[in-house]
């Protein structure tokens, strides 16, 4: 099993009230149901306010490498991230469970 975990990092003068970033999180909620290779989705708003901590999370899992491809290539996935990069930047980390 492969966690694939992604922490998102909302730009400078960008807040999670915008609608486009509102948008964008309704996205990624919906996302892991549209996706037949994830086993489990978790995605959320950071709650604390720590000048370190990031502003939104995803925590996923598939079964292997292979999956975590096809997800990642899926063009549901394509469509929801698409738009966090105009006002986000992030960083993944994909390990064994």
């Amino acid at each position: 099993m492969i966690r694939h975990l992604v922490l998102f990092k909302l730009n400078e003068g960008v807040s999670r009230d915008e609608p486009r970033v509102v948008e964008g999180a309704r996205g990624f909620a919906e996302l892991g149901a549209l996706v037949p290779e994830v086993e489990s989705w978790e995605c959320g708003w950071n709650v604390t306010d720590r000048p370190i901590a990031y502003d939104y999370a995803i925590n996923s899992s598939v079964a292997d490498t292979g999956a975590l491809v096809r997800y990642l290539e899926h063009p549901a996935h394509q469509a929801a991230v698409a738009p966090w990069a105009e006002f986000a930047t992030w960083v993944i980390a994909d390990y064994e469970i």
